[in-house]
C-alpha cells in the first residue's frame, strides 16, 4: 500500500504553525485509523495525538507544528513543495503509512505519537513524558535525508541586556552606548576557540530578537538580543561556563588571556553592563542506531531528549534539514515512499532484536 497523496495533500492543507496546530490534531483524530486513539491536552491551547496498534514497545513519533510562514501545498513531478512537506509532515505520512502496513500484515505493538510545539520548545513532548507512559523503543521522524541519527549537538539559550547609559550623540564620550556593548561582546564571542569535537564538530550560535530603541541621535541605552548555541560533548559544559561569567577574553591562537578585560579598562565591569538570563537547553545526545542502516550526526534539535520514558531513542526521517524552515521546502515522492519501507524494517529489525 501506497501513502495516501489525499491524505498527505489535506494534512499539509492545514495552518499549523506553532500555536495553530489544535485543529489539525482534531482532524487527524477524525480521520486516522488505529485501533486506539488519544487525544489530549498539552496545556497552552493545543494537543497531543497517540494512535495504538497494541501495548506499543515501538513508537513512531513527529510533530504537528510548523515553522512560519504558512505555504499552500503544491505536487508536480513527485515533488511535494509548501510547508510541513519536509519538516514534518513528510515524517507524519510516512509513519502513518507504516503503521497501516504493519497493521495489514498482522502485526501490533507499535504506536504513532503525534506532538504539538517541537518548534518553540518541545511543549507536547514535555507534557507527554508527565504521562508517565513508558516503552522500550522510540523513533522520532526529522528530516534526515533517511539516514539514522548517531549523535546530535546540544542547545543552549540566553537572554542578554546590554546597560549603556544615554547621551546626546554629538558627545559621545559622556555616554555609553549599549550596541557598542554589543558590539565588542559580539566581536569577543566571534573569536572564541571552542574545542572541535572529532564525532559533531565545531560549537555554533547564532543572535536573534536583536533590539534598540534608540533615536539615531541619542546613544542607546540598552539593547536586548538572545543568543543561540548549537554545542558538542566537547563545548557543552564551557558554553555554561563562559555564559555564567562572561569570560570570552582569548586571543588569536585561542589561548585564554586571564588578565585582559572583556571590555575596556575605562569602562565599568563587564558583568554591571550586561545581564544575562538563561532560557535552557539540551545536552548533546547520542541516538541508538541499527545495523544495515545509514547513519550520521546531525546538529538540529527535536522532541528526543524531552521523551523520557523510553530505553533507546532513534531518530530518522524523510527530507532533508537543509530547505527545512525555507520558503523553498520541499520533500520528494522518492524519499517518502523510502521512509515507509525504512520504519517496516526498523519495526522489524527491532522485534529481531528483542525476540533474541
Amino acid at each position: 500500500m501506497a501513502y495516501d497523496k489525499e491524505l498527505f495533500r489535506n494534512i499539509l492543507s492545514f495552518d499549523s504553525t506553532s500555536g495553530k496546530e489544535r485543529e489539525l490534531a482534531l482532524w487527524l483524530n477524525e480521520h486516522l485509523t488505529a485501533p486506539s486513539i488519544e487525544l489530549t491536552e498539552v496545556g497552552d491551547g493545543t494537543l497531543n495525538l497517540f494512535l495504538k496498534w497494541g501495548a506499543p514497545r515501538v513508537v513512531f513519533c513527529t510533530h504537528m507544528d510548523t515553522v512560519p510562514p504558512y505555504i499552500a501545498p503544491t505536487y508536480e513531478g513527485g515533488i511535494w513543495r509548501g510547508r510541513g512537506t519536509c519538516d514534518a509532515k513528510g515524517q507524519l505520512i510516512s509513519m502513518y503509512t507504516a503503521c497501516k502496513q504493519l497493521e495489514a500484515a498482522g502485526c501490533t505493538g507499535f504506536g504513532l505519537l503525534l506532538l504539538a510545539g517541537e518548534e518553540t520548545g518541545s511543549w507536547g513532548a514535555k507534557a507527554f513524558s508527565k504521562t508517565g507512559f513508558k516503552a522500550p523503543y522510540l523513533i522520532v521522524g526529522e528530516p534526515t535525508e533517511n539516514k539514522m541519527v548517531s549523535a546530535s549537538k546540544g542547545t543552549k539559550s540566553y537572554d542578554l541586556v546590554f546597560r549603556g547609559t544615554a547621551f546626546h550623540s554629538g558627545y559621545p564620550q559622556y555616554g555609553l552606548s549599549a550596541v557598542d556593548l554589543f558590539n565588542e561582546f559580539y566581536n569577543k564571542l566571534k573569536n572564541t576557540h571552542f574545542p572541535v569535537d572529532p564525532e559533531l564538530g565545531e560549537t555554533t550560535w547564532n543572535v536573534g530578537l536583536l533590539h534598540s530603541d534608540n533615536p539615531q541621535n541619542i546613544l542607546s541605552p540598552e539593547l536586548t538580543c538572545r543568543i543561540y548555541f548549537r554545542t558538542t560533548f566537547a563545548s557543552d559544559a564551557l558554553v555554561e561556563e563562559k555564559m555564567r561569567f562572561l569570560d570570552f577574553a582569548r586571543n588569536d591562537r585561542g589561548v585564554d588571556v586571564n588578565d585582559s578585560p572583556v571590555i575596556s579598562t575605562e569602562r565599568s565591569e563587564w558583568r554591571n553592563l550586561v545581564r544575562v538570563t538563561t532560557r535552557g537547553g539540551d545536552m548533546p545526545a547520542q541516538y541508538f542506531t541499527l545495523p544495515g542502516f545509514e547513519s550520521a550526526p546531525v546538529a538540529f534539535g527535536s522532541d528526543a531528549p524531552h521523551l523520557t520514558g523510553f530505553t533507546h531513542k532513534a531518530i530518522c526521517g524523510p527530507g532533508t534539514i537543509r530547505v527545512a524552515h525555507r520558503d523553498d521546502e520541499f520533500i520528494t515522492e522518492a524519499d517518502i515512499d523510502t521512509a515507509v519501507s525504512q520504519y517496516i524494517q526498523m519495526y522489524r529489525k527491532i522485534q529481531d532484536i528483542s525476540n533474541q
